[in-house]
């Protein structure tokens, strides 16, 4: 029969791993399982330590979120979700201050699915709690896939809100920061009515909005710049060790990197930087006027889009050492 089709098969996690810290932390800190985690939480990570000490505890995974620099620590089990790995989540948030929490498990109890939705609602902005459930299924005789369903997230639109009103009973909130949260979930939507296939972070009171490319310590992010009347978009390279390398090396692809996208791009290697980008701006946009933001959407959606499909093949193909300076 040409087209026939077969069917899912879900297995158990203890098929593929006998162990939890010897077997799946181990795999979920592989650089391509944490980009599906990124892509998943719509956060970019960067692994920082496996068994780390937090406290009296060791976590599973600690990684870095490379957009702002903030500490993400997962917590990983191949089993249902228990009060101990409860109470180890609050002692390494109150040891990290600021910190987005990553509960992975077969299972999430409802008590403990309510307790993170909980955490979500009382803390502010600078946590963040999210509860996952992971899955593995195969198709005949495939490999297993894994695949992450989220349980619980943070209600970043309450959070911000919320913020906000702190903000302005303390006099330091802005139209700017206002008209900033209104612009990046336009976007969002727009993308999402639009059919497009782009990731998002979710939308904050800020001049930038991130979108993941396929690899960790990449990413393309829109800009706004309201003083110069400006629209952005750049790919960033944020590799600490090795970000003038990847730099260097598209650089010698620029003129076919520019004939595929069709414009003229800003290289901005940023030698005293740790990061390097590659820019597309957009001047005399007018960001005042809310009836025009579809137009400027429209130009983010298919730039973002080019951005992608000519840079995600290229830097998965990137070696550092591939560069000789």
């Amino acid at each position: 029969m040409k087209n026939r089709l077969d069917r899912l098969k879900k297995i158990s996690l203890k098929e593929i791993w006998d162990n939890e810290a010897q077997d799946f932390t181990p795999w979920l800190a592989e650089e391509r399982n944490l980009e599906l985690l990124s892509e998943t939480i719509r956060t970019p990570l960067e692994l920082e330590a496996q068994e780390k000490n937090v406290g009296p505890f060791r976590a599973d995974i600690l990684c870095k979120n490379t957009e702002d620099d903030s500490w993400v620590l997962i917590e990983n089990q191949i089993d249902k979700t228990d009060h101990k790995h409860l109470g180890q989540l609050l002692t390494y948030a109150s040891g990290l201050q600021a910190v987005t929490i990553v509960w992975i498990s077969a299972k999430f109890t409802e008590e403990h699915r309510a307790a993170l939705d909980w955490l979500n609602k009382i803390t502010d902005d600078d946590f963040r709690f999210f509860g996952l459930e992971i899955e593995l299924w195969k198709i005949g005789e495939s490999p297993a896939a894994p695949k992450f369903n989220i349980v619980s997230k943070p209600n970043n639109w309450s959070k911000t809100i919320s913020q906000a009103v702190k903000n302005i009973s303390e006099g330091i909130e802005s139209e700017t920061k206002a008209m900033q949260y209104r612009y990046w979930q336009g976007l969002i939507d727009y993308l999402e009515n639009n059919g497009s296939k782009l990731r998002t972070q979710d939308p904050r009171p800020r001049h930038w909005q991130t979108f993941a490319v396929g690899r960790s310590h990449f990413y393309i992010d829109a800009t706004v710049n309201t003083r110069d009347s400006r629209l952005g978009i750049g790919l960033k390279i944020a590799d600490k060790n090795h970000a003038k390398n990847f730099y260097n090396l598209l650089l010698l692809d620029k003129e076919n990197i520019e004939a595929e996208i069709q414009e003229k791009l800003e290289w901005r290697e940023l030698p005293d930087n740790t990061k390097s980008e590659i820019i597309l701006f957009k001047n005399n946009v007018n960001l005042s006027d809310e009836k025009n933001w579809n137009v400027q959407y429209d130009w983010f959606k298919t730039n973002i889009e080019e951005f992608d499909k000519v840079f995600r093949k290229r830097i998965k193909k990137l070696n550092a050492e591939d560069w000789i300076g």
